[in-house]
């Protein structure tokens, strides 16, 4: 808890990543920050697709439109939030020459949408049987 406290505050303050260890190959670097700007467009389609969920399907019951558009929106919040924090992680494993730290976040990500998008499909085809 106390890292990840102290990963927070090393969100605003970059340089003070840069006094940790040596500085890395800047390939590394400049990969780090490529992964961090895919987890970000991943977060703003997770964001968009939320707000499509709750515009553009108004047949859906109030409840499921909602819920399946708050789903996503939280997994956009959680996906933005862990690109930052994974950014951090990483670039201060590669100043220290540790390994990479290792997260379960892509699988839990994986599996979130997945169940929405299996509740989707269940909604959209109950709501044609119906």
């Amino acid at each position: 808890m106390i890292d990840f406290v102290r990963n927070v505050r090393l969100w605003f303050a970059p340089e003070e990543v840069r006094e940790e260890g040596s500085t890395p190959d800047y390939r590394f670097s400049l990969a780090n920050e490529r992964t961090f700007l895919a987890w970000l467009r991943t977060a703003l389609a997770l964001i968009g697709g939320g707000f499509a969920v709750d515009q553009f399907l108004p047949h859906l019951r109030w409840a499921w439109r909602v819920g399946l558009a708050l789903a996503l929106l939280a997994a956009g919040v959680l996906c933005s939030l862990r690109a930052i924090n994974h950014w951090v992680r990483c670039e201060r494993a590669m100043r220290r020459g540790e390994d990479l730290p290792a997260s379960r976040f892509p699988a839990l990500l994986s599996v979130v949408v997945a169940v929405v998008a299996v509740v989707m499909v269940v909604v959209v085809l109950a709501g044609r049987a119906g």
